[in-house]
C-alpha cells in the first residue's frame, strides 16, 4: 500500500468532517466571499488553527486575484501547493548518524508514547537494525508490562528495572548495555509528563542530561508523541516540551481516530518542528514516515 493510500485510510473518519466539507467547497461553483468564509470556518474546525487558517485564506485570495481564477474547482491545486509548502519542514524519517543512535520519546500521559516506541522499534527492525527498547516509565508497572509485550512482538530486546526505580539511572545503564551489545538504535520510552508541571518537566530534563553525560551528542533525537485527537492543545504541548528539551521532531499518534486531521498543518505553521512519523492504526506495523506531499494529497483527495 502506498503512503498516500495509508494516509487516506487513516483519514477515513475525516470524510464526514474536515475532508468532506473541503470537497463540497471545491465543487461549489463560482468563487465568492461566502466561499472564503466557509473555507476559513472549515480549516478552523479541522484543527488547522485560527491564525494559520486566516493566513492561508488571505494568501489564497491574493493568488486567486493574481491568476484571475473564477471557479472554486480551480482553487484546489493552488491550496494544495500552499499546504505542501507550509507543512514541508525537511526530511521526515530519522537518519541514523551514530551507533548507538539514541531516540528519546516524550509526551503527556495517554498520548501513545509506549505504543509508538514499539512501532518505531518494529519499523527499524524491519530495516535490519539491531534495536534496544528502554522502559523508562518506571512509575507505571502497566507501562513496563505493555512495552514488554510489544517488544516481544517486534522481536527486540528490552531494558527495564523495578517499578519506582530512578529513570535516569536506567537510561545510563541502557546506554552502556547498547554499546556493549553493538546495538544500532536505542529507543527510550518515558513517563507521561503534564506539560505545565515544572517539577515533572525538570525530571525529564535530568534524563536528557544523564544520557548526554554517558554518550556525547546523545540523545540524537527527542521526539514528542502527540495524540492527534487532542486538537489545538497539541500545539501548546509541543511548545511547552520544546522549551524544556530541544525537540527534533514529532510523532503524530492516533491520526486514524480523529475526524479532522488539520492539526498537522497548525503545528507545522506554529512551531516549525518536523513531523517524523504518523500512527495510522492500532497494529504494530501502523507507523509510517511522514511525507508532506502525500499527506496533503490525501487530505485534499487528489
Amino acid at each position: 500500500m502506498s503512503l498516500v493510500h495509508q494516509f487516506r485510510s487513516s483519514l477515513a473518519r475525516s470524510k464526514t468532517g474536515f475532508i468532506g466539507n473541503l470537497e463540497k467547497l471545491f465543487g461549489s461553483g463560482a468563487l465568492s466571499e461566502e466561499f472564503y468564509d466557509e473555507l476559513e470556518e472549515t480549516l478552523i474546525a479541522g484543527d488547522v488553527g485560527l491564525q494559520t487558517s486566516l493566513k492561508l485564506v488571505g494568501q489564497l485570495k491574493e493568488e486567486v486575484g493574481r491568476l484571475k481564477l473564477k471557479e472554486s474547482s480551480e482553487v484546489r491545486n493552488l491550496l494544495l501547493q500552499m499546504l505542501i509548502d507550509l507543512v514541508y519542514s525537511g526530511e521526515a524519517a530519522v537518519e541514523i548518524t551514530e551507533q548507538p543512535h539514541v531516540i528519546l520519546l516524550v509526551g503527556v500521559n495517554g498520548s501513545g508514547k509506549t505504543t509508538s516506541a514499539a512501532k518505531l522499534a518494529n519499523l527499524f527492525c524491519k530495516q535490519g537494525k539491531k534495536v534496544l527498547l528502554v522502559a523508562g516509565d518506571t512509575f507505571r508497572a502497566a507501562a513496563v508490562e505493555q512495552l514488554e509485550i510489544w517488544s516481544e512482538r517486534a522481536g527486540v530486546d528490552l531494558i527495564k528495572q523495578q517499578s519506582g526505580s530512578d529513570p535516569s539511572a536506567l537510561f545510563f545503564d541502557a546506554i552502556n548495555a547498547a554499546q556493549a551489545r553493538s546495538v544500532d538504535i536505542v529507543i527510550g520510552d518515558t513517563a507521561g509528563r503534564l506539560h505545565n508541571k515544572y517539577n515533572l518537566m525538570e525530571e525529564l530534563n535530568k534524563i536528557y542530561r544523564v544520557i548526554g553525560r554517558n554518550m556525547a551528542g546523545a540523545p540524537h533525537e527527542v521526539l514528542l508523541v502527540i495524540d492527534a485527537t487532542t486538537g489545538q492543545n497539541a500545539v501548546n504541548q509541543a511548545r511547552s516540551f520544546n522549551e524544556t528539551l530541544p525537540l527534533t521532531g514529532l510523532i503524530l499518534a492516533k491520526l486514524d481516530g480523529t475526524a479532522r486531521g488539520g492539526i498537522v498543518i497548525g503545528i507545522q505553521d506554529a512551531l516549525k518542528i518536523p513531523v517524523r512519523y504518523v500512527g495510522t492504526g492500532e497494529k504494530i506495523e501502523d507507523l509510517i514516515p511522514f511525507n508532506a506531499a502525500d499527506f496533503v494529497h490525501a487530505l485534499l483527495e487528489t
